[in-house]
């Protein structure tokens, strides 16, 4: 089968129903996958736009938690495939469909759907975690399972053996076979050759689909499973199938400036996710969002152009090393390495630095943020003051211990009663 051939008979399932806890306040509203990221797009853009330009035009989103806002998002700006050449972006939301449980883990995510996956009739099934931040071209690992003749790949990353202990970790043969899975371990196996660096799942899988549909209902059988694929089956499939690593450098689409550096973010915890975002102001990001051949989707809404206003001598609009989405407007006031999404509204006097803005937001006058991430839909009181006195921080808001401080409209409220 040629690579056009298996793309074609390849189904693509997004995982995106988990909540994401990590991100505290930020998914009180919304699924991860949900929540919006470098200044216009949502972080599931970031899968479907790799299915997309990779020629996997056969891919349902599973859903599950507090799913409008995603399955708006979905239907509203990735509806622009052909139904007539079997091409589709479907919403898979959790119906019960094998009893009166919801989803259990990542595996009986799948398992509840082997209805419709059945009726696709798809020889591979690539499994993807909706809630990462990269850009991958899927096709390069489908081939690769194909001319292994694996049962299941997992693309895998290399990660420093100081960071191993919060992955899962592969240990690997001479020829990318997986031995072992230790999840999160304490004295993580390294990679042969590279002692100093161990090799970490990136929860995408490629499958045989006939392989996996009996391994699904054998997990469902069992009582003692978590029904998870890094916990439950993967760890099962070693030593008793041919399973393979792919090495995520083989595959990355790759960033002139960082030509060693393959990027993949879980932006999992609010640190993590601010740190996604800041990266972007640079001069030169990690993450390549100006290449034209790998581009990156989302839902698009007619909005005015971002705009600067007052050039007084203390009134000043103005943006520097910063990312500004369109439909704000800055308004004699100062934003420094910051991210604006888009319709956020910056008021004369004020000043925001090293934050994180998300849409629809208005900072009154005399303000002052730094290192903030402002929740969709916040109105920031006049004269608010956060970033500077920690404690305070703390009683008002949520304040990690990297000192990044979330705010929610929510959290505004409570001050005012």
């Amino acid at each position: 089968m040629d690579l056009n051939a298996a793309r074609m008979n390849t189904l693509s399932l997004i995982l995106a129903g988990g909540r994401g806890s990590r991100l505290k306040q930020l998914t009180d509203h919304r699924s991860k996958p949900a929540v919006p990221i470098a200044g216009k797009y949502k972080i599931i853009d970031f899968p479907l736009s790799n299915c997309i330009n990779s020629g996997m035009r056969k891919i349902a989103v599973l859903t599950q938690y507090r799913s409008h806002t995603l399955n708006q998002h979905v239907q509203r700006g990735w509806n622009f495939l052909r139904s007539d050449f079997n091409e589709f972006i479907e919403l898979w939301p959790a119906q019960q469909q094998t009893g009166e449980e919801w989803y259990r883990g990542t595996a009986d995510a799948v398992y509840q759907n082997l209805k419709m996956i059945n009726e696709l009739n798809s020889e591979y099934i690539l499994i993807l975690a909706g809630d990462h931040v990269y850009r991958q071209d899927y096709s390069v690992m489908l081939q690769e399972h194909i001319e292994n003749g694996a049962d299941v790949t997992v693309a895998c990353i290399e990660v420093p053996i100081k960071e191993a202990d919060q992955f899962g970790i592969m240990h690997v043969d001479e020829e990318d076979n997986i031995i072992a899975f230790e999840e999160k371990p304490s004295a993580p196996p390294t990679m042969p050759g590279k002692p100093e660096v161990s090799l970490a799942s990136m929860g995408i899988y490629i499958f045989n689909t006939q392989f996996l549909r009996d391994k699904l209902r054998n997990d469902s059988a069992d009582d003692d499973s978590s029904h998870d694929f890094g916990k439950d089956l993967i760890p099962l499939f070693v030593g008793n199938a041919r399973i393979k690593a792919h090495h995520f450098s083989k595959s990355s689409i790759p960033n002139e400036s960082y030509p060693d550096q393959p990027y993949w973010r879980d932006v999992g915890t609010l640190t993590a996710y601010w740190e996604s975002n800041m990266d972007l102001t640079k001069l030169v990001p990690e993450l390549d969002l100006y290449d034209e051949s790998w581009p990156i989707r989302t839902t698009h809404y007619q909005r005015p152009a971002a705009k600067f206003n007052y050039n007084y001598e203390e009134r000043i609009g103005t943006a520097l090393n910063s990312v500004v989405s369109a439909g704000c407007i800055v308004s004699g006031s100062t934003v420094e390495q910051s991210i604006l999404f888009n319709n956020v509204r910056v008021n004369s006097y004020s000043y925001v630095k090293k934050s994180v803005v998300l849409p629809r937001c208005d900072i009154g006058r005399h303000c002052q943020l730094t290192n903030v991430v402002v929740d969709s839909d916040t109105k920031i009181p006049a004269h608010t003051v956060i970033g500077e006195d920690p404690e305070l921080d703390a009683k008002r808001f949520y304040r990690n211990s990297d000192g990044i401080v979330l705010v929610t409209q929510e959290m505004i409220d409570q001050l005012e009663e």
